[in-house]
């Protein structure tokens, strides 16, 4: 089951400001720990930044979920830019190719319950991570 909260565009720093807050008051919706909205509102700024830097730009969906055993937060991060190339390489702790400190996907992939990415490289990226309610 599925409730879409909401679906924001990625051009801008703003929106970028714009998918933490709609996340943050999502996941309070939901009833998550304080600690796991912190947990996904920084999963959820880290790849809403890629998508505006790497992807140039896409789209956030925000929703909902119930697995019929509890409640979560599902967030898909699209974009048709570049793909990546080299996913291990890029999942690797430290490794950047914009000069950040290179925890985004690695990071990213631990702060949340579930990740899961497709990249074809000349056609975009969409990542879907979920946070359950504890």
């Amino acid at each position: 089951m599925s409730d879409q909260a909401g679906r924001l565009e990625v051009t801008t720093d703003q929106d970028v400001v714009r998918v933490r807050q709609l996340v943050r008051t999502e996941a309070v919706a939901v009833k998550l720990s304080l600690v796991d909205q912190t947990k996904l509102v920084t999963a959820a700024s880290e790849l809403a930044r890629n998508t505006l830097v790497y992807g140039g730009g896409g789209t956030v969906e925000v929703s909902r979920v119930d697995n019929g055993r509890r409640q979560g937060i599902r967030i898909v991060f699209s974009d048709d830019g570049p793909g990546i190339a080299d996913l291990d390489l890029a999942f690797t702790d430290g490794y950047t190719t914009g000069g950040g400190l290179g925890l985004g996907l690695s990071g990213a992939r631990r702060l949340v319950d579930e990740f899961d990415i497709d990249t074809t490289v000349g056609q975009g990226t969409s990542i879907t991570v979920i946070k359950w309610c504890r």
